[in-house]
C-alpha cells in the first residue's frame, strides 16, 4: 500500500459521550418515584392540606366567617373560610418551612449516598453513562420531586378546599379582587415558585449525599442543615446574614397574590436559590468525580 493510500485511511475515533441522555433520567425517576419511601413522603404531603381544611372547618362549624385580620396560623388562614382557593395558599404557607423541605431533603440526602450503601452505585457507574451525566440525572430526578410534591399539596388543598368551603373570586393582598380563574392561575404560578424555591436545598442535599456512603447518615444531615439554618434565619442577632440563608426569602411568593404583582423579593429568592445550586452543585461534582467507589 502507497503511502498516498495510508494517509487516506480514516482513523477510528471513539464516539464522543454526549452531556445528558433522557435514558437516565428516566431510569432515576422511575427508580426515585417506585420507592415506598417516596409514596410515603407524597402521601403525607397530600394529608397535611386535608388535616388543615377539616380542622378550620370544625373550628367554624359555629357558622363563623373568617376575615383578614381574625385568627392566627399560617398566612392565608383566615380567608380560607370565605375561599377556598385560599386553602391552596395557606396549605403551602404551612408545608414549605418544614414538610416540603424535610421531604425534599430525604430524596436529595438519599440520592448519591443510598445507592453507595445499598451497593449498587458501583454497579451504576460502570455502564457507560459518567459520573457526571449520571450526578446530573440524579440532581434532575430531584428537581422534579420538589415540582411535583409541591404540586401535590397544591392540588389536595384545592379538592379540599372545593369540598369545605365556598369558592369565587379572590381578594388579593392589595384589597383588589381577581376572578376565579385568573386566581387558579396565580395558584399555579406560586405552586411554581415554591418548587423552585427547593432548588437550592435539592443541589445542598445532593452535595452532602456526595460525602458519605450512609443513606441514612446523609438524609439525617441534611435535615439537620435545614433545621440549623432556619433557627439561624430566625435570630434577630444574624440580621446581617439572613439574606445569604437559603430559606429566608422562601415565603416571597406571598407577592404574587398581589395586585400588582411585586417581584423584587421574588427575584431575589430565585437569584439566591441559583447562587446555592451553582455552587453546592459545583461540589457535589467535584466530590463525586473523585470519589473512590469502593462498595
Amino acid at each position: 500500500m502507497s503511502q498516498a493510500e495510508l494517509t487516506a485511511v480514516p482513523v477510528s475515533r471513539a464516539p464522543r459521550r454526549a452531556l445528558w441522555s433522557f435514558g437516565i433520567l428516566r431510569s432515576e425517576l422511575a427508580t426515585t418515584f417506585r420507592r415506598w419511601r417516596t409514596l410515603s413522603l407524597l402521601g403525607v404531603l397530600a394529608a397535611v392540606p386535608v388535616l388543615i381544611g377539616i380542622a378550620v372547618r370544625i373550628e367554624t362549624g359555629d357558622g363563623a366567617r373568617g376575615g383578614p385580620g381574625g385568627g392566627g396560623g399560617p398566612a392565608f388562614l383566615s380567608q380560607v373560610t370565605n375561599n377556598g382557593l385560599f386553602l391552596v395558599f395557606a396549605a403551602l404557607s404551612a408545608t414549605l418551612p418544614v414538610f416540603l423541605p424535610m421531604a425534599v431533603g430525604v430524596i436529595a440526602g438519599d440520592s448519591v449516598a443510598g445507592e453507595a450503601s445499598g451497593g449498587t452505585l458501583r454497579y451504576l457507574l460502570v455502564a457507560p453513562a459518567g459520573r457526571t451525566r449520571l450526578l446530573l440525572a440524579k440532581y434532575a430526578s430531584v428537581l422534579v420531586f420538589c415540582l411535583v410534591a409541591t404540586l401535590v399539596v397544591a392540588a389536595s388543598a384545592l379538592a379540599a378546599g372545593a369540598l369545605l368551603f365556598p369558592v369565587g373570586d379572590v381578594t388579593t393582598i392589595s384589597g383588589t379582587r381577581i376572578g376565579f380563574g385568573e386566581g387558579l392561575v396565580r395558584a399555579g404560578l406560586i405552586a411554581v415558585a415554591v418548587a423552585v424555591s427547593l432548588t437550592g436545598f435539592a443541589a445542598l442535599g445532593l452535595f452532602v449525599s456526595t460525602l458519605t456512603d450512609s443513606g441514612i447518615a446523609a438524609m439525617a444531615a441534611t435535615v439537620g442543615v435545614l433545621i440549623t439554618v432556619q433557627i439561624l434565619d430566625a435570630m434577630p442577632q444574624l440580621d446581617a446574614v439572613h439574606p445569604y440563608l437559603f430559606p429566608h426569602y422562601w415565603l416571597s411568593f406571598t407577592d404574587l397574590l398581589r395586585d400588582p404583582v411585586y417581584g423584587d423579593e421574588v427575584a431575589r429568592n430565585l437569584g439566591l436559590q441559583a447562587l446555592y445550586a451553582a455552587v453546592f452543585g459545583s461540589a457535589a461534582w467535584a466530590r463525586f468525580t473523585t470519589k473512590d467507589i469502593t462498595v
